[in-house]
């Protein structure tokens, strides 16, 4: 992705609202979706039986080769990594981007289930799931447009907790019983199968800190947009647990690595490019979620 250049002659508030109408337009690679599903051919070597199930950020939109264009999954997600590293005697890669739990079970457009992709046979599942059931896209988009206009304290905070409740942590416990419900699903269809819940990267620094004219956040809702995704994320691995599941952190060492960093260092884009989709991990980042998933594998 290209630098962007300041303009001496725009106003803050002018370049603010750039930048928050680019975030927001990156928002609909967050929610792309369509029909479609891929196998990869047979691999000659080895005995794993490999399902590839999740979201667009684990199917990778816009990276390399795009072998589904409907559901926008690329043959160097980390999936596509993990499985060249393994191998296995068979790979099928179903994930889709704008998939939530429903399509885990349900059809996705044309998509059939995801969950239809499993076998008795099957020896390994990896999933990412989750974050189009907690709506990420609203919460980033009211909070990119609200950082534009109040770019101080926490807006995007006080419009999500106005009742005295935070709407974000009743989310994220909403979709808890839905991750069991699709972990409970992949064990019925696969029962001698290992499964890995990938959670999702370091999105805005760890630090809490920002880049306003590039993340139009309020210094005070980078933050808790944080601390909402590290929940979430706990949510995630406390589900894997209950389910004999194993959980595979990408946030850790994701960190240092957010869409505020420059372009090299960065795993996860601010915005849409001609090779790579807003707020969704790039080819670095799937790099580095293959190697989590190895590792988590003993590889």
């Amino acid at each position: 992705m290209k630098a962007r250049l300041k303009d001496p002659r725009r106003s803050p508030r002018s370049r603010a609202g750039a930048a928050a109408g680019a975030f927001v337009l990156a928002l609909a690679a967050v929610v792309a979706s369509g029909p479609g599903a891929h196998a990869a051919p047979d691999a000659a070597t080895g005995g794993e039986r490999y399902v590839a199930l999740g979201d667009s950020y684990t199917s990778g939109p816009k990276l390399g080769t795009q072998v589904d264009t409907a559901c926008a999954r690329s043959d160097v997600n980390y999936p596509s990594l993990v499985a060249a590293a393994l191998a296995p005697a068979s790979f099928t890669d179903v994930s889709c981007g704008g998939a939530d739990t429903r399509h885990m079970t349900g059809p996705q457009g044309e998509a059939p289930p995801q969950l239809d992709a499993l076998s008795p046979d099957a020896t390994l599942v990896t999933l990412g799931i989750g974050g189009n059931d907690l709506d990420l896209p609203l919460l980033l988009g009211r909070c990119a447009v609200l950082g534009t206009l109040l770019p101080y304290g926490a807006p995007c905070r006080t419009s999500f907790t106005l009742l005295g409740k935070d709407e974000i942590d009743t989310r994220i416990d909403g979709v808890a019983p839905k991750i069991d419900a699709v972990l409970a699903g992949i064990h019925r269809r696969a029962p001698a199968a290992r499964v890995l819940v990938v959670g999702y990267p370091v999105i805005l620094p760890d630090d809490g800190g920002n880049c306003h004219d590039v993340v139009p956040m309020a210094s005070g809702d980078a933050p808790w947009i944080r601390d909402k995704e590290k929940r979430f994320n706990a949510m995630l691995a406390d589900r894997a647990a209950a389910h004999g599941a194993a959980y595979v952190d990408t946030y850790t060492p994701s960190v240092g690595h957010d869409l505020c960093r420059p372009a090299g260092t960065r795993w996860i884009e601010p915005a849409d490019s001609a090779t790579t989709a807003g707020l969704h991990p790039n080819e670095a980042g799937h790099r580095a979620a293959a190697a989590d998933v190895l590792a988590a594998l003993g590889r």
